[in-house]
């Protein structure tokens, strides 16, 4: 009775991840590299559901070798900016690439010359086009019946991350 709308959001996810597959392609040699030249830690930062998977590969990344931390990014406008130090790098997530408190964080990145990698749903935008470096995590269409709720999108994001975490276990023979 139910498992049409299963079936429906299986292929939704599916379609989005085949294409993210190929939509990385060109720019997650150059993500890595930036992370395994770096001295310092992954940053990872988000809001509303990015923040979620944000928090989520900071903690994969964390348990697999890689020292990352987890920013939350409206506390980070309001003090929490502190934990950013030379020769890190910022990985952070958005479905649209206009998030507002990603955009103000960007003088204190640029102060402190922090390489910068964006996990985005949008590539084409002012934010986009400021960092080093973008994954394009664009999806079609949301998996949510009304095409509305982040579910294909966070899907992707989830998966860049867990696939960033596992060339950077086997580059650095984590076991």
């Amino acid at each position: 009775m139910y498992y049409s709308d299963a079936e429906e959001v299986f292929k939704y996810q599916i379609a989005a991840l085949q294409a993210a597959q190929q939509n990385i392609a060109s720019n997650f040699d150059k993500a890595i590299e930036f992370i395994l030249q770096s001295t310092g830690k992954v940053i990872l930062t988000g809001v509303g559901k990015s923040s979620i998977i944000a928090h989520k590969i900071a903690a994969t990344l964390a348990s697999t070798g890689t020292t990352a931390v987890y920013l939350n990014a409206s506390e980070a406008l309001h003090g929490d900016l502190g934990v950013i130090a030379k020769d890190d790098v910022m990985l952070m997530l958005s479905k649209s690439g206009t998030t507002i408190e990603l955009i103000k964080m960007l003088p204190t990145l640029n102060k402190f010359n922090v390489k910068t990698i964006g996990i985005f749903g949008n590539t084409q935008t002012p934010l986009a086009q400021s960092l080093d470096l973008v994954l394009d995590a664009s999806v079609d269409r949301e998996a949510c019946p009304l095409n509305l709720a982040p579910m294909s999108s966070t899907t992707v994001a989830l998966v860049i991350g867990d696939s960033i975490a596992a060339a950077l276990m086997r580059k650095k023979n984590f076991q």
